[in-house]
This record gives structure tokens, sequence and C-alpha cells, in this order.
């Protein structure tokens, strides 16, 4: 096998197993590597191939590290690993066309399993650049003797002419429900909010710019400073550590408006948690779900994979006036012996108006000279006396947990809410980003008459962070991601540029599902479409295409093969007189040899060989002659005998 091809090969598997890297284990891909480095060398300097014990003993070794590493040889992770390693061992024993054949398919269906972890924009364009790659080396095989940018253009119409058919599939194939790439046990954590809170845990997601989910608004958006996206609410406080706790039984969700309804639309990033995002506080959705008596809206099931739902929030409420005795106790617990000297401070503001113990509070945040920041102090076991009366510099966590400590301890009922705050415009595509960096936490109070209040002590300390987002707050922003600290405008567009196409991939090929199909093929006609029809539509083309390539396949034998018809059928005749040809053999080179062993049919083989590969491989092909030569390979006199 020619060294070209292998290096071809060898770009394939690489290209192929590459984006796999980041979620496997790192023997893994270093084993990779050196056999790709390995095989190379041998193509390189013309030394013989690993004996077959020693690449026995390789995949013997991998399947027990594999087994070691995962615990079992089931699974998505453990699937592809297979994969990657089954690849590359293929290398180290490619001597035939027919090995190179089946790298080139196992590179085809690990391209797939990219898929299992990635649906971006960017992955279905390197999927695309690796794809021709496979083509080209797939050319190269079947026609070694072409040139490289011949392979290429080859490779390159091939992949166009794929495209309709491609297309009239993606519109009209059956759209399963739930994710088609991935499957719920295997799916894989990533980052977002959690549902506990403690010193440090927002913090750590502000060092992350990836998407937590894109806002398109009716109308005119609020204002950056009253986008605040509610998620889990946390209730008790072990002294370091804020959770859910258990639910206790409150009254269901009720809340007065006195302002206009803000309607939008979200596209949610899989989580792998239960809750969905809107703006305090939402009052409809398009999807299921159910509303708690928090305020928190829970998916029926986790979010794995991108969701978009339409949402109405009422920015201007009131809720919960009536609430249950239940949830105020509830919002009330402390643990009995931590922090006294916050417990002290805020004993000293009742005055018996809770209004007025609130803004003692924040106003004590103001004069105190706290300092917002990713990188506090570390707090010990009585983190809230620590922070407000020792270290003063935290991020927003210890703002909310520090608050809402104070408030409990002063008698007002108190809670914690996680989510995320603003969102970065994009003007190319009108609608907002909301980073995992844009994650925050802060208080709700109640309040006589008002009900939950929402009170943010970050607004206070830097009011910059609410109103023109995390960067502008920071006195050093060193420590967050470079797209995140005001980089140069024409990066900033050309960023903001990408992700609007990203997020057109999102909703016009990523989110058609089966909803999305049948209100197109309704715009079509097909107005009374339904699952089965799509079933039989699909199995139907499929099956006319099928019948139409078999139908076409035979036709153009038909009419451009018949000379190699004529020829072959007459070397079977020879065949069953005693002169089969041989496989590698020519027209020239086997009328020699048949003339050689019967020369009584000597001037007749070598007339009909000299006509076959004038047909064959002349300039041009004249009907008379191909008739002529097919009636004369059809009369060819194979069992006559020659002189005794």
């Amino acid at each position: 096998m020619s060294p070209p091809l292998i290096y071809g090969l060898l770009l394939s598997v690489l290209m192929v197993i590459a984006p796999h890297a980041g979620h496997l284990p790192p023997w893994v891909s270093a084993l990779c590597i050196v056999l790709l480095v390995w095989r190379g060398y041998l193509a390189w300097s013309g030394n013989p191939l690993p004996k077959r014990g020693l690449l026995m003993i390789l995949t013997l070794a991998s399947l027990g590290g594999i087994l070691i590493d995962f615990h079992t040889l089931f699974g998505r992770e453990v699937g592809v690993t297979l994969l990657m390693l089954l690849a590359t061992l293929k290398l180290m024993e490619l001597r035939t066309a027919r090995d190179a054949m089946a790298l080139i398919f196992l590179c085809c269906f690990i391209l797939i399993t990219s898929f299992l972890y990635s649906q971006s924009l960017l992955t279905a364009l390197y999927m695309l650049a690796t794809l021709l790659v496979i083509v080209t080396g797939w050319v190269h095989l079947h026609a070694p003797g072409i040139a490289v940018k011949p392979r290429l253009r080859i490779a390159t119409v091939l992949l166009l002419q794929a495209i309709p058919l491609t297309l009239i599939l993606f519109i009209l194939f059956p759209r399963v429900p739930g994710p088609l790439w991935g499957l719920p046990q295997d799916a894989f954590a990533r980052s977002g909010l959690d549902d506990t809170m403690s010193p440090g845990s927002v913090g750590r997601l502000a060092l992350s710019d990836a998407v937590a989910f894109r806002v398109s608004y009716r109308g005119k958006p609020p204002p950056r400073s009253r986008m605040y996206w509610r998620g889990p609410v946390l209730w008790d406080f072990d002294g370091h550590i804020w959770t859910p706790g258990r639910s206790t039984q409150g009254i269901a969700p009720q809340f007065g408006t006195t302002g206009p309804a803000t309607e939008y639309s979200v596209t949610l990033e899989p989580h792998n948690k239960r809750w969905l995002f809107a703006l305090d506080m939402p009052e409809n959705l398009s999807v299921p779900a159910r509303l708690t008596d928090d305020f928190q809206i829970l998916s029926p099931e986790p979010v794995n994979e991108r969701l978009r739902y339409e949402a109405r929030s009422r920015l201007d409420y009131r809720a919960n006036l009536q609430e249950s005795q239940a949830q105020l106790q509830r919002a009330l617990q402390l643990p009995q012996t931590l922090n006294p000297r916050a417990r002290q401070l805020a004993a000293s503001w009742q005055t018996g108006d809770d209004h007025a113990v609130v803004e003692r509070a924040l106003d004590y945040f103001n004069r105190q000279n706290f300092y917002y920041t990713l990188e506090p102090p570390p707090l010990g076991r009585n983190s809230t006396d620590d922070f407000l009366f020792g270290t003063r510099r935290g991020f927003c966590e210890h703002y909310a947990s520090a608050f809402v400590f104070m408030m409990r301890a002063a008698h007002i009922p108190a809670r914690v809410v996680t989510g995320y705050q603003g969102g970065e415009y994009n003007a190319y595509g009108n609608y907002y980003i909301v980073r995992q960096s844009d994650a925050h936490a802060w208080a709700e109070v109640w309040l006589t008459g008002q009900g939950w209040v929402r009170v943010d002590p970050t607004a206070v300390i830097a009011p910059e962070r609410v109103e023109r987002g995390l960067s502008a707050a920071l006195n050093d922003n060193a420590t967050l991601p470079f797209m995140s600290r005001n980089p140069p405008l024409w990066l900033r567009d050309l960023r903001l540029n990408w992700d609007a196409l990203a997020n057109q991939w999102n909703q016009r090929v990523l989110a058609y599902d089966s909803e999305r199909q049948f209100a197109y093929l309704s715009r079509l006609g097909m107005e009374s479409v339904s699952l089965q029809v799509i079933y039989m539509t699909t199995g139907l083309s499929l099956v006319i295409a099928l019948f139409a390539l078999y139908m076409l396949r035979h036709l153009l034998k038909r009419e451009s093969d018949k000379t190699q018809a004529a020829w072959l059928k007459l070397c079977r005749k020879l065949g069953r007189a005693g002169l089969p040809r041989a496989a590698h053999e020519g027209a020239n080179d086997y009328a020699t040899r048949v003339a050689a062993a019967r020369p009584d049919l000597a001037s007749a083989i070598r007339d009909l060989a000299a006509r076959y590969i004038a047909l064959r491989y002349g300039a041009g092909s004249d009907p008379h002659a191909q008739q002529a030569f097919i009636r004369l390979a059809r009369e060819f006199p194979v069992l006559r005998r020659g002189p005794e």
C-alpha cells in the first residue's frame, strides 16, 4: 500500500478522534497518538508492520484499561473509546485495499459519534471538513494515479451531489421525541447553577462564558437592571451551605400585578436539571411546567436537550401577600449557636418596622467598606461573622447569604434566590445572551402588605454589576474569561456575529422537531399530515429511490457496457473450454496466451482483442463497430479444435 494513501488514512483517523480527546481518559488519547506516529514512521521508513502477536497484546491491554477506567464494556464513553482504539490499531495491520475500506467505514462511524457530545455549528463544519478528507482518501484508494487536487475536486463534487437527498431526508424523515443523539443514562454533567449555595459556588460560574440561554423579547425589552432570571430558591442554612430543604405546605402561588406584561421567548441550553428560567414573576409558559409555592418553574423531566419556550412575566408584582405560617416559620430558621455577632447586630436594628430594618442592613453594607471580588478570603466556622466583621470581601453569594441571615436574626422572613441577572444584547440577531458568568444570587424578604420583595445587596455594593455587567463591577477582572473583559470592538462584533449564526443553526436545524415538521409540511399543502403519513411517505420515497438507482445502473450497464459484457461472456466461454482468464490479465495478454494454447484460434482471438481495446479505450465509440464486435464474439468457435 502506497505511503500517500497511508498518510491520508492517518489524517482521517486523527481528525475523527481529535474531538473526543477532551472527554475520554488521557491514556486513550496518548495511546492513539503513539500508534499514529508509529504507523506514520513505518510508512515513511518502509519497515515491516508489527507482528500480530504484539497487536493482540495491545488490544487486550486496551480492553483491560477500559475495564479499569469504566468498570464496564457498555455505554457511550466506552463505545467511543473502543472505536477510537480499534481505528488506530487497524492502521497497524493495514496491508490490503480491503483493510483500507474497512478503516474508511470505521472513520465514518466514529465521525457520527461527535454528535453525541456536541451538535453546534462549529462541530458540524468540522465534521464536514473531516468527511471531505475521508472521501478524498476513498477516491485515492480506487484511483491511486490521480493527483491531490483532482481527488479533492472529485470528493467535493460527491459531497455536493449528496446535498439534495440530505435535504429531502432532513425535511421528510420522521422526528422522534427526545434527544436523537443522546441517551438519558449517558447524560454528562454540564456547568450551570446547582441547587445548593456556598461561598465561592456562584463565583466559580463567573469564570465560564458558556451560554446558559438566549432571550428574544416581543416589543421593548426591560432595563438590564430588572432582568432577574429566577432559578432555585434556597431555604435551609447550616452555617456554610444553603439548600432548598424539605418543602412545607405553602399556599398556591398568587400575586397581584400593577404593570404591563413582558413577553419573550427563551432558548435554554441543556443543564441536566429540572428548573426553567423566567423573569420575576412568571405568569405563563408555553411548555409543560409546574410553578412551586416559592415561584420556581420546574420541568417534568431534566432538561437534557435544548428547549425553547414562550413566557410572560410581570415585573411589577406583589407575591403571596397571605403567606402560610409554615412558610414564614421556615424562612426564620437559623443554626442555634453560630454567628453570635451577626445576631447581636441584627437585634440592635429591631424597631418594629421591618422595612426600616432592611434599609439599615443595606446601609451597613454601603458604609462599612465592603468590596465586591471574585477572590474573597476563606471563611471559618462562623462564616457570616467572619465576612461581616473580618474579611468584608466577597461575591454575590456572600452578600445574599449574610443579608438573609441578618434578616432572619431580626425576625424578618427571608430566603436566598439564585439565578441569572442581566444579559448581553446581540444586535445582529436582536436577542440577549445570558451566560454562566451572569449567574447571581439575591434575597427575598416577606413584608406585611407587600409579600415577598426582592432585595439585592450586590446592587448596593457594586451597582455596576446589575446595570452594566460583571466586568464593569470588578476592579481587577483578570480572572474573567478573555471575552468577558471588554475585548476590542472588532473581536466582540465577530463573536456576536458568530453567535447569531449559531443561534440560527439552533433555531432552524437543531430545533426542527416533530411539531415544526408538521407545521412545515402543512404549509406545503399537507393539511392533515400525521406521523403515519410521514413514515409512509418517507418509506415509499426510499423504495422508489432505490428502485430508480437499480434500474439506472442496469440501464447504464446495457447502454455503455455492452462491449465489456460481450468480452466477459467470451472469456467465460473460453474458461469452460479450459482456458480461463486470470483476474489480472488484460485483453492483449489473455489473447496471446489463448493463441499459444490454441493456434487454430490465434487469428480470431487477436482480432477480437484488438477490436475490444479500440472500442473500450478508444477516443470514440462506433455503434456499427460495436455491433460487429458483439456478433463476432457471440459466433466465436471456441469448441473447434485445431489440427492434430
